[in-house]
């Protein structure tokens, strides 16, 4: 069969769901039988999301390849258990940056280079390798952003451009939202409508509309849309909040969105197979039973607002472990800086079942979190600490149980006399050149577990792969120092340089753990990551 390419696009603004539903169309699809890849297309000029501030773009995803994404990318691989490839990534940057090093090794013959079609051209020609790459029968391409911003229109260029090419194989589906406005009490659909002629002004019209809002929509707004936007009614699919985004894909195949889908690409279903899904999300419905988990950070401040959206991956993983414990997750956001400015505040982990110090970067909050992390080891406060989590429980132990009072980071403090965390000998010519962008230790790696630790209690495995995104490390000349008093090293590189997991021994502790690398980038519904397993049931014994 012939590739088929499904591109979506959003309308009236951003954060309605574009990735949940570009996830859950994958999903849907992959149970029908079909090989699905999927992409996601940013239009920043960074190259990558590694450079982007998490209070502003949220969460940077890490692949097993190293290249540093977008949080959706997560979405996708969570919903469809794939491991997707660096080449199912892209930026207006990295396609400007190709086009630029082409034109100067002289790979357009000498001839003129334009906007169009030559961007287009390198976006189609990313995308068709991606979907070579996987040998996917269908494609979907999510174009982040909202439509109307000036920096997606050569995105939607070229999805026009494949369809003019590939008629009848080209889909759009657009996700928009329909607001209730509290003082008038109707939904209103006059924004998706602007949506709809801002997506025909680029020449393309919508096979689909996914209508995001609080409530369903009922038939007068379907018929509302339908007759506005040039569709039939059964292309205007209801999409309203849910308690949880894993019931999408049900709610969606429910409606048969999936069978609307194939008639269109003309296709039929392989098979019928939402079993495990359907089960999954009855688990989650019937999961009451709270679980109140803290998460110390500074990345939660927008505004006036709470940004989740910075630690969306560990949200997700902490959300996995419960489901699969048959609790439901009761996620405090705690910052870390008002344990500064108010220590005995630091009292109220008391109340929690388990505390996570997620990875960060800089001093903001830092000397917080590690306040935090006394308070969980000494009161046996179940504790899961990843990256800068691991790093500062190291901090914490040094100075507390080693008493050297200034044990740091050179990160922070270049100048400490005991620099218990330090940077990695290959970084240091980085940051001395400034050489940031996508030059950490990124991607995965392979760790060895020692035997009857907590780590390879919880992977029942020696050898394991995880994702990291750091630069600084335990530092070797202290390593013996801190396992004679009790700190075990549980997980180690092949060669035994880098420390990856360090944990106190369950006769001290019920569970206090940290990790080098990122476990929440590789948790999913169906397969919740064993680490976060395993501090969630130390959570719910908690005394």
């Amino acid at each position: 069969m012939k590739p088929k390419y499904i591109f979506v696009v959003g309308g009236v603004m951003s954060g309605v769901g574009k990735g949940i539903a570009t996830a859950s169309m994958g999903n849907i699809l992959q149970s029908k039988g079909f090989r699905v890849t999927v992409m996601k297309i940013d239009p920043y000029l960074n190259v990558d999301a590694g450079t982007m501030n998490p209070t502003e773009h949220g969460e940077v995803f890490v692949l097993d390849s190293g290249m540093e994404t977008d949080q959706d990318m997560g979405n996708y691989e969570r919903f469809m258990n794939l491991t997707l490839p660096k080449e199912n990534y892209m930026t207006n940057g990295m396609v400007y940056k190709t086009i630029i090093e082409r034109e100067r090794a002289m790979g357009y013959g000498g001839r003129c280079v334009d906007v169009v079609p030559d961007v287009p051209k390198e976006i189609i020609r990313r995308i068709r390798k991606a979907q070579k790459n996987a040998k996917a029968d269908i494609t979907l391409i999510e174009i982040g952003g909202t439509l109307g911003e000036y920096q997606g229109l050569l995105f939607l260029e070229a999805g026009r451009m494949m369809r003019l090419e590939n008629r009848g194989d080209v889909l759009f589906v657009l996700v928009s939202y329909l607001p209730i406005p509290s003082k008038i009490g109707e939904m209103k659909t006059k924004p998706t409508q602007y949506a709809v002629r801002s997506l025909n002004a680029a020449g393309i019209q919508p096979d689909i509309i996914i209508a995001r809002s609080e409530r369903p929509l009922d038939k007068k707004r379907k018929e509302k849309l339908a007759d506005h936007c040039n569709l039939r009614e059964v292309d205007v699919v209801s999409a309203p909040d849910v308690e949880s985004v894993y019931e999408v894909p049900v709610n969606f195949e429910n409606d048969n969105f999936s069978g609307n889908i194939l008639k269109k690409l003309e296709l039929k279903p392989k098979k019928k197979d939402l079993v495990k899904w359907r089960a999954m999300v009855k688990n989650i419905k019937s999961s009451n039973k709270p679980l109140k988990i803290g998460i110390v950070g500074k990345y939660f401040g927008t505004g006036d607002f709470v940004l989740s959206d910075a630690y969306i991956s560990v949200i997700e993983a902490v959300k996995h472990a419960c489901f699969a414990n048959h609790r439901n997750p009761d996620i405090h956001w705690l910052n870390s800086e008002e344990y500064e400015k108010n220590p005995k505040k630091v009292q109220e982990l008391k109340k929690f079942a388990g505390i996570i110090v997620p990875g960060g970067f800089g001093e903001r909050g830092i000397e917080g979190k590690i306040k935090a992390i006394e308070f969980c080891r000494k009161n046996k406060v179940p504790y899961f600490g990843l990256c800068y989590g691991m790093q500062l429980a190291v901090i914490e132990f040094a100075r507390h149980v080693l008493s050297l009072k200034d044990a740091h980071t050179t990160e922070i403090n270049r100048d400490t006399k005991n620099p218990v965390i330090d940077i990695m000998p290959e970084q240091k010519k980085n940051l001395a050149d400034k050489n940031y962008g996508a030059t950490m230790r990124l991607g995965a790696y392979p760790a060895i577990l020692k035997k009857g630790t907590t780590a390879y209690q919880a992977y029942k495995n020696q050898v394991i792969s995880e994702r990291h995104r750091h630069r600084w490390e335990v530092n070797p000349e202290y390593i013996e120092r801190l396992e004679s008093k009790g700190l075990i090293f549980s997980g180690k590189s092949p060669d035994e340089r880098l420390m990856e997991i360090a944990e106190l021994p369950k006769k001290s502790h019920p569970f206090f753990l940290g990790t080098q690398f990122h476990p929440e980038f590789k948790s999913s519904p169906l397969k919740p990551h064993p680490l976060f397993r395993e501090f969630v049931k130390a959570a719910i014994n908690k005394k």
